[in-house]
């Protein structure tokens, strides 16, 4: 879609008596021209198979590139999720595989809803030696329609829930098959970036097509992952009043490197923090960095939206 097209407006009044009750301009996805809403549009309420058209009346879109929307918290009240995404202006999600099954479930959540797309991978926390049926499953759910990334993938010494080289074998496993598939790869790094380093090093032809997920790393490793060419991407606790060292990345990451995300459901910003995050308050991470730049929420909005499209090929 177009940045006008998939922008959100609201299409119809309340109706009387019902002031919690909106109405939307919708396209139901069997009668879409690809990637553009069909003349075969209605108004009414928001529905499964549906994808909602509207310009949030700020004039901006946002893409929370990073969710798990096929959770527990989530898998009965998708639409929900995504009506209440758009009102909050966010017209994009990407949902996030950790593991076959889930990337499975990712790949199909992507291929039902217009505004989400998805990603396939095996999370640290789940690492073994992929077997050749593994990677053939793999490779075929990231080369599928609407998988943009390959991801989450990388190294969590913080938990250690699986052997470090457990960890490490898993994550070049796929690396190898990222640069088969010229694929951009999602980076899941947890008090391991200087293996993560030391590792990334070996794979040169990925330079520019990560995404460091969820960064929490200093100032200094920040730089680091930006020399190889990589997007770091903030979530919601930057919101937090003690993220000093998460508040300063934020502030100096250059406007074309810069990312937003929830990692729904977990890490809800303020002013929800302590509830279950959701795609929609990622106008709030965005706010909090808008503040923390001198910036607004509109620069904000259009950079990070702007470098997942280019990132991840979405429109």
């Amino acid at each position: 879609m177009t940045r006008r097209s998939c922008a959100l407006r609201r299409t119809a009044e309340q109706a009387p008596g019902r002031e919690n009750s909106m109405k939307f301009r919708y396209w139901h996805r069997p009668e879409m021209t690809p990637g553009r809403g069909s003349t075969a549009s209605r108004t009414g309420p928001f529905r499964p198979g549906s994808v909602c058209v509207y310009l949030c009346s700020e004039g901006f879109v946002l893409v929370d590139t990073h969710a798990h929307l096929d959770f527990p918290e989530f898998v009965h009240d998708i639409p929900g999720v995504l009506h209440r995404a758009h009102e909050m202006g966010v017209t994009t999600i990407l949902t996030i595989g950790i593991d076959l099954e889930s990337s499975l479930e990712a790949a199909r959540l992507a291929q039902q809803y217009d505004s989400i797309f998805a990603s396939a991978g095996i999370h640290p926390h789940g690492a073994r030696s992929l077997s050749n049926e593994d990677c053939d499953t793999l490779k075929a759910l990231a080369a599928g329609p609407r998988v943009v990334a390959l991801g989450e993938i990388g190294l969590d010494f913080y938990r250690d829930r699986q052997p470090r080289s457990s960890q490490t074998r898993c994550l070049r496993q796929q690396l190898e098959l990222a640069v088969e598939l010229k694929s951009p790869v999602i980076f899941h790094i947890r008090d391991a970036y200087e293996e993560f380093l030391r590792v990334i090093g070996d794979y040169p032809s990925l330079r520019g097509n990560g995404v460091m997920h969820c960064f929490s790393g200093t100032w200094d490793i920040a730089g680091k992952c930006l020399d190889l060419g990589f997007y770091l991407s903030v979530p919601g606790t930057v919101t937090f009043s003690k993220a000093e060292t998460q508040q300063q990345v934020a502030r100096n990451i250059p406007l074309d490197r810069l990312l937003v995300e929830t990692d729904a459901p977990y890490l809800t910003p303020v002013p929800y923090r302590g509830k279950v995050n959701e795609p929609a308050y990622v106008r709030y991470t965005a706010q909090k960095i808008a503040e923390l730049r001198n910036s607004t929420l509109e620069e904000i909005a259009h950079e990070t939206t702007a470098n997942a499209r280019r990132v991840f090929s979405i429109q």
